[in-house]
């Protein structure tokens, strides 16, 4: 215990800058991309006080391989949700997306058997297209179909969550696994891959659990709205 309270005061600035993220995201006062700026700027003030303004950390110098080093990160993942993007932009002027959501919506099968249909059409979205794509795609044509078959809007919304986070971490596209790569570049894509296959099958395991247990998420809306609230 006494080894953890000497580690405390090394601990404490470095939550005090994800308590600040939270204060701004959930106060209203940023948007999530521009908290992600704020915490940032956290950081640089915490290296200012912590090391002081004039210490190494501060000198142009390496101040421009970290403006370099970002540039490069931020460069890099713009141009993978450009394509991303283009690409759903295709498929949707082409109606290819929709109709297939479409077609689902026709469908005349068992309730659980059309849900793991959904689940089987948005995992293979995820892994070609933006979740914001995604979302705006199919969310309209398959919200109707949810509720008329008896699932709860809000419990498929965290099933729909899911699924477009095991499309970003699954190629081709897989928008986190280049970040990984981008910030560890000594390490493959390939390793990356193979390191995110346990957290995509612990996500769908996730799914399957919602499934046999909604009340999972459902439980807290159910309290403070009421049910169907």
């Amino acid at each position: 215990m006494r080894e953890r309270f000497s580690a405390l005061p090394r601990v404490l600035p470095f939550l005090a800058i994800i308590v600040g993220v939270l204060w701004v995201l959930y106060g209203g006062v940023a948007t999530p991309s521009e908290a992600a700026g704020v915490g940032a700027l956290f950081c640089l003030v915490l290296v200012a006080v912590v090391y002081g303004v004039f210490s190494k950390a501060w000198k142009i110098s390496s101040m421009n391989v970290i403006f370099r080093d970002t540039l490069k990160e931020s460069v890099m993942i713009m141009l993978i949700i450009g394509a991303a993007d283009l690409f759903a932009f295709a498929l949707s002027s082409m109606f290819i997306t929709q109709t297939i959501a479409q077609a689902i919506a026709d469908m005349d099968v068992n309730r659980w058997v059309l849900m793991g249909v959904i689940n089987l059409f948005l995992l293979v979205a995820g892994f070609f297209l933006p979740p914001v794509g995604v979302i705006l795609m199919t969310a309209p044509i398959l919200l109707p179909i949810i509720i008329n078959a008896g699932f709860d809007p809000y419990w498929f919304a965290v099933i729909l969550t899911i699924n477009m986070e095991i499309g970003l971490i699954t190629p081709p596209v897989g928008l986190n696994l280049y970040v990984i790569n981008g910030i560890a570049p000594d390490i493959s894509l390939a390793q990356i891959l193979r390191g995110s296959l346990p957290y995509v099958l612990c996500m769908m395991l996730g799914i399957l659990t919602l499934c046999v247990f909604p009340e999972i998420a459902l439980f807290l809306p159910n309290l403070v709205m009421g049910p169907g609230g």
